[in-house]
Parts: C-alpha cells; structure tokens; sequence
C-alpha cells in the first residue's frame, strides 16, 4: 500500500551530524541572544551619551552576524533531517513487489561516492493497469483521452478486456511516425500481469466518409493513383484519389470519390 514502510536503513554518521547539528544550533542561538542583549544596552546607553555611536554600530552589527549564524546553523539541521529521513524507504503508491534487490545486514550504497547504485526495490502498479501503445501517425488525429479500446493477450483466447484512452504525447516520433498512447485498464482481480505484450483494438471515429474498394480497380500512374468512374453521359473517365488503409486484396480511399 501506498506509505507502507518498506525497509529502515541504519545511518549512525548521518545521525551523528544531526547531533551536532542541532549543538551548533542552540550555541548559535545562545550567542545571538547574548548579542540581542547587548545591543539593546547599547541604544539605550546611546541615549544618555553614555557610549560613542561606534560602540553602538558594533554591537548591531555582531548581533546581525550572529543572526546569520543562527539561520545558517537551522538550514543545516534541516538538510540533515531531510537525509535522515531517507533511512526510512516507504511505498511511493500502491502495486506489486516485483523485485527486491537487498537483504538484512547489507551494505547500502547510494552511488554519491563513486560506488555502484543499485535500486532496493522495483514495484509495479497494477490496478490500473497502464499499456503503452504506438498509433500509426495517419491515426493519431483520432487519439482522444476517452476512446474505447479492447485488449487481446494470447493467455487469454476469446476474451476482451475493456480499456480506455487516458492520455497522450502529444508529438510524432521522429524514427517509428508513431504517437505514443497510454491506455488504461481495471485490473482489480489481479489478471493481468506487468511487463506483458498486448494486442490492442481502438475504435476510431472516422473524420470523413471513406470508401473500400478491390485493388485491382486501382490505376496507378504518374499522376498518383487513379479510379474509372461511368459520368452521367456513360462515358468512363479517370479521376485522382487519396488512398488510405491498404488492407492486402481491398484498399480504403479516402478522397475523390462521392459514392454515386
């Protein structure tokens, strides 16, 4: 679960520092109070002429300093409260323990000082599921969050999962011309497993009406691809179209033809 204590890291330098820390705070702090009190004699012995503007200034200006001090010493304890609580490894959210990677009494190493860094544990979430797809860039203007899409696993012959389109990257791929899709999907009963190949089936809303016909009435030319079309005088002419989808024996066209 998301906050469960995973593991507790042993630290006695960095708890050693926080201990001293916190002595350099409260010697800083002792010393400004002394310099506040100083200082406040002085103006007020400043109003009888009893001490020179100078003795004043001084008695400001070390009582600044020790203000300084004083927040410095705090900013370095709080850095080392911050370090000590990563002796704690808590779950960054709810998932599977895929992996652990170490063992009571190991020695962790964080990589800072030359070693080699490790992760301690690999969680996965699985309830949603997430599933990366790679759409076709002719279909990425169709991507919407939202868009019903079905899953297909090859452990799972004749059933369908029911996922949705959450989100996107919102760019084309320079080297696949793909748009990287993430759909998501209930996994609540565990079925699905992290790190699977997936078939996944998105129905498209097609932006125009399109048209299927046979490959061999096709005509392809200098001119790009051609279709003959009967006009209303029965005479057979040759008119450009746009195709779309080849699918092996039919071909979609996309423009040029109006159905008649």
């Amino acid at each position: 679960k998301a906050g469960q204590l995973l593991a507790e890291i042993d630290s006695p330098e960095v708890d050693q520092q926080l201990q001293q820390a916190r002595a350099d705070l409260a010697t800083a702090q002792a010393t400004l109070k002394l310099a506040e009190v100083t200082a406040t004699r002085y103006k007020d012995l400043l109003k009888t002429d009893s001490v020179a503007q100078q003795d004043v200034d001084n008695a400001m200006g070390n009582y600044d300093a020790r203000r300084a001090a004083v927040e410095s010493a705090q900013a370095n304890m709080k850095r080392l409260q911050d370090m000590q609580a990563f002796e704690k490894v808590y779950a960054p959210f709810d998932g599977v323990i895929t992996a652990r990677n170490t063992d009571i009494g190991e020695l962790i190493d964080s990589g800072s000082s030359g070693g080699t860094s490790r992760e301690l544990f690999h969680m996965a979430a699985v309830n949603p599921l997430r599933v990366y797809i790679n759409v076709p860039e002719i279909d990425s203007p169709q991507i919407r969050p939202g868009l019903h899409a079905d899953l297909v696993l090859a452990e799972f012959p004749g059933r369908r999962f029911q996922g949705s389109v959450v989100r996107s990257s919102g760019a084309i791929d320079n080297t696949t011309r793909t748009l990287l899709t993430e759909v998501d999907v209930n996994n609540s009963a565990g079925l699905l497993k992290p790190g699977g190949y997936v078939e996944v089936h998105l129905k498209l809303p097609s932006p125009v009406n399109t048209f299927t016909l046979p490959v061999n009435t096709t005509i392809f030319k200098s001119a790009g691809m051609q279709v003959a079309i009967v006009k209303n005088n029965e005479t057979v002419a040759l008119i450009p179209v746009t195709p779309g989808r080849d699918f092996g024996t039919v071909i979609e066209i996309v423009a040029g033809l109006k159905g008649d």
